[in-house]
């Protein structure tokens, strides 16, 4: 996937707690987009529903990567389920910005999978948000969790080295377990 950031174009020093974007410009990008108008609120920024619809958009992308797919899913009568989310919010987004999403891998069980969204706002160079989830791997028949078959398996554990290789922690909440 390619990334939104550079580590040559992020302004030295510049990071959100310890978390740079230097850092998140290391992730696979799952989602870009350039704020509508409509998705300001009262408060003069984007609204937190749209926050976790960028996020949405982005788990999409980030299960077809995994093999997480509509065609997945139709064949073997399987999906995927929110079981945690928890949100931080950095940084405002306003109306006309540019917003890329970036996804890490942080654990995953027999059934289950952890991960982490980053929302860099390209337009002013800042993170804006990250969506720590918990999801599993269900048969819609049962509408039960149940283990991810072994094509899928291996690769979020692919991904999944991958990340942990990162020379950074990723910034989790520690309210989600596998």
């Amino acid at each position: 996937m390619p990334k939104s950031l550079v580590p040559d174009q992020i302004e030295p020093g510049h990071q959100t707690g310890q978390l740079s974007l230097a850092q998140i410009a290391m992730l696979p990008l799952y989602h870009r987009q350039t704020i509508p108008a409509e998705y300001i609120d009262a408060m003069g920024h984007m609204n937190v529903r749209w926050y976790m619809s960028l996020f949405d958009n982005a788990t999409w992308r980030f299960f077809d990567a995994m093999g997480l797919d509509a065609g997945y899913f139709e064949r073997s009568h399987a999906g995927g389920f929110a079981l945690k989310h928890f949100v931080t919010y950095w940084a405002e987004v306003q109306a006309g910005q540019n917003v890329a999403v970036h996804t890490r891998i942080l654990g995953r069980s027999e059934k289950r999978f952890h991960f982490m969204h980053f929302m860099v706002n390209e337009s002013t160079g800042v993170a804006a948000a990250a969506l720590e989830a918990l999801g599993t791997h269900v048969d819609l028949r049962q509408r039960k969790s149940s283990p991810l078959p072994p094509r899928i398996a291996r690769r979020f554990d692919t991904q999944l080295t991958e990340d942990s290789r990162l020379p950074w922690p990723a910034p989790v909440c520690g309210a989600i377990h596998i």
